[in-house]
């Protein structure tokens, strides 16, 4: 029986972290996608605290969902098979194939036989099953393949390139300074037989007038005999989901301005999904920052307390830092707060880990804002939500009944003994997703990607407002992920060579 030959694939690598590889990558699923090619992301390995849900239940990287997203097609669990999620300096949570396998130390990780043996047939059944099943797969690597104390058990760069044959296409980022020696440093550092496979550099985030760069783009082509296939400018107009961390844009020290609901984001340092709330960042009654320091308070309308990897030592940092008694007296002084997930666990009044899920810690108190105990028991729940609201007062007045969807990513169990008020329910009914204080200005809910909701989040900025005494604000204009998707891929079209990238994979364009 004849076999379908495999699709084509191409690479992205990076001469170091936090380079573009993802947002690039985004943009050639979009790209591919609109020259009629069914096109995956690939990612054999992630490390980050950001992580979303596919249709079947299973945990992956939050940037491989996205770029699932631009490539038209829904997610999947071989797009990302293993994935890390930091919980310390040096002890990540390990989740292979969507499913949470326990805790790995830094020093295991590095263990080259382990990472080969038990890890790497995740990645090549991964990767091949994607190429039966699309056009092009477009892979990403991670940090660089020229760390030369990792090279040994590599399962994420060189190894998966050479194992696909896949043409390499090296990103350098030059607003960081010293892109030519970086993209000069990675080429050498790799072997003869990985080098064969770099098809182009790519010169990313760059300011100014690319005339300027001509006399080294020439140089770095004649020292290693590979070409420059782009140079891509640094824009700040294209809105898609970043793979961890917030943009240091976003901790601006803005005081609120007339007219505009101010909401602060406490920044925790195990942070968790933190772009959920890039929706309510773009609203047009908005402004939305950062907080990581009591000192960076200031006088907000809206709180709100994300999600954690480490809910027990983030409660710690918002009591030790202070935060906590300016959430006393925010609430004091009658305005909002609303907890996500690992936040709606700090606002009860106590978590429990008997069995050190997550902590050395048996038991934390909370803020006790929310009558809620929580206690982490059982396998973590990765799911798709569909829900609906049923709290009537305060952030939620006049929403009864609005349907909202999201997903759930938690480990732990949280009950009220009535003191908190059913806010939020699933579909049919049958279970609580959110609480609320009986003043409704408190809300709690383990549902990530509510703000996604457009309905929802005009519904809590207009109660905001209505709550500082502001008039209605007008409604946002509706946000159009694939309009943003679409402008990435035009911002590539004109700024690569993509006939060099079809050229690589023995495509036409």
């Amino acid at each position: 029986m004849d076999r379908k030959p495999l699709g084509k694939v191409v690479m992205l690598q990076g001469t170091g972290s936090s380079v573009g590889k993802s947002l690039l990558v985004t943009g050639f699923c979009r790209v591919f996608a609109q020259d009629g090619y069914m096109v995956a992301p690939f990612k054999a390995q992630n490390m980050s605290r950001n992580s979303g849900v596919t249709p079947d239940g299973l945990e992956i990287g939050r940037a491989q969902v996205a770029q699932a997203e631009a490539a038209g097609i829904e997610p999947s669990v071989e797009m990302n098979p293993i994935l890390l999620k930091p919980e310390a300096d040096s002890r990540s949570q390990l989740v292979a194939m969507g499913k949470m396998r326990g805790t790995i130390h830094s020093m295991q990780f590095a263990d080259r036989h382990h990472r080969r043996k038990v890890l790497w047939p995740y990645v090549t059944n991964s990767l091949d099953t994607l190429r039966r099943q699309y056009d092009i797969v477009v892979i990403e690597g991670a940090g660089s393949p020229a760390e030369i104390n990792l090279r040994a058990g590599d399962i994420v760069n060189m190894a998966v390139a050479l194992y696909a044959d896949a043409p390499v296409f090296l990103i350098g980022d030059i607003d960081k300074g010293g892109v030519f020696a970086s993209l000069y440093g990675t080429h050498a550092l790799i072997s003869d037989e990985e080098r064969n496979l770099v098809k182009g550099f790519i010169i990313n985030k760059f300011r100014g007038d690319v005339r300027l760069l001509e006399p080294g783009l020439g140089q770095i082509e004649g020292l290693t005999g590979v070409g420059v296939t782009g140079v891509v400018p640094y824009f700040t107009d294209v809105y898609v989901p970043e793979e961890d961390s917030p943009r240091e844009a976003r901790r601006s020290g803005f005081a609120g301005q007339d007219g505009h609901v101010e909401v602060a984001v406490v920044a925790l340092p195990h942070i968790a999904n933190f772009d959920e709330f890039d929706p309510l960042a773009m609203h047009d009654g908005v402004r939305l920052r950062y907080v990581r320091e009591a000192e960076e308070f200031g006088d907000p309308d809206l709180v709100v307390l994300p999600g954690s990897k480490v809910t027990i030592a983030d409660m710690d940092f918002v009591r030790d830092s202070g935060i906590e008694d300016r959430i006393r007296g925010h609430l004091w002084n009658g305005r909002a707060l609303i907890g996500v997930c690992g936040g709606m666990q700090m606002l009860g009044n106590t978590i429990h880990d008997p069995d050190g899920i997550e902590s050395d810690k048996a038991m934390v108190e909370g803020l006790g804002v929310l009558d809620l105990d929580t206690r982490f028991i059982g396998e973590k729940l990765t799911t798709r939500t569909e829900g609906r609201i049923v709290g009537e007062r305060g952030l939620l007045s006049g929403a009864v009944g609005m349907s909202v969807s999201g997903y759930e990513i938690h480990v732990g169990v949280t009950e009220s003994d009535d003191g908190a008020s059913r806010a939020m329910e699933t579909a049919d009914g049958s279970a609580a997703l959110g609480y609320a204080d009986r003043t409704g200005r408190v809300f709690g809910t383990y549902v990530h990607d509510l703000f996604k909701n457009k309905a929802f989040a005009d519904s809590i900025v207009g109660n905001v407002a209505r709550m500082k005494g502001l008039k209605q604000p007008d409604e946002s204009e509706p946000f159009s992920q694939e309009a943003e998707f679409d402008k990435l891929a035009a911002y590539l079209r004109k700024h690569l060579d993509m006939k060099a990238v079809y050229g690589a994979m023995g495509l036409s364009s």
